[in-house]
């Protein structure tokens, strides 16, 4: 079932209408959820380290991969000492280099001007090399359980099943206020799980 929506009236979606689409999301985690090695944990660099990786690459590649670069890298100061090859080495069958390339600089940047922190802030995240709006909002969300609201593939995909099925060419800034309005502010963590 779809949710009927009049978009002109998108800034106005009625509580009722809300919480039925929050439940809606809730119940398909329930029943579908995957059991991922990076949810398991609250661990900053963990996180950033899993969304790094899944831009662009399947999730089953990730996972075979990701225990074993946080064996060789433990923690966000090891990859910055790493040389770049090291890197690159464990990075080796995930594809698109440049993104290990960024998380060398990203964690050099943490350790320098952070303290080895992993920001908190999406202005700070996306402050450094590969971290975009997306990323930024979950490392925000799953790290440090923080209300954020940003677009991603995930959440394109469902806000367009649900609230554009019958229209093409729909621009994130016309999602974005539904993100806001269906988030749920007191369970952010568990409400963007809800989505991968």
């Amino acid at each position: 079932m779809k949710i009927e929506l009049d978009m002109k009236k998108a800034s106005k979606l009625s509580r009722r209408d809300i919480r039925r689409f929050q439940k809606r999301i809730y119940d398909h985690y329930r029943r579908n959820g995957r059991a991922l090695p990076w949810r398991k944990h609250r661990n900053p660099y963990r996180i950033l380290l899993s969304e790094l990786m899944l831009q662009q690459t399947q999730v089953a590649r990730v996972i075979e991969k990701y225990g074993r670069f946080l064996r060789r890298f433990p923690t966000i100061e090891s990859v910055a000492r790493a040389p770049l090859h090291a890197i690159l080495e464990q990075w080796q069958g995930l594809g698109y280099n440049r993104r290990a390339l960024a998380l060398k600089n990203l964690a050099t940047m943490i350790v320098d001007l952070h303290g080895g922190r992993i920001p908190s802030t999406i202005e700070a995240l996306k402050a450094l090399p590969g971290v975009g709006a997306a990323t930024a909002g979950a490392v925000c969300a799953f790290a440090f359980n923080k209300p954020v609201v940003f677009v991603e593939t995930n959440i394109r995909s469902v806000f367009l099943h649900h609230f554009f099925h019958e229209r093409d060419g729909v621009k994130d800034g016309e999602i974005l206020p539904l993100v806001a309005q269906t988030l749920d502010a007191k369970r952010p963590r568990r409400w963007i799980m809800g989505w991968r």
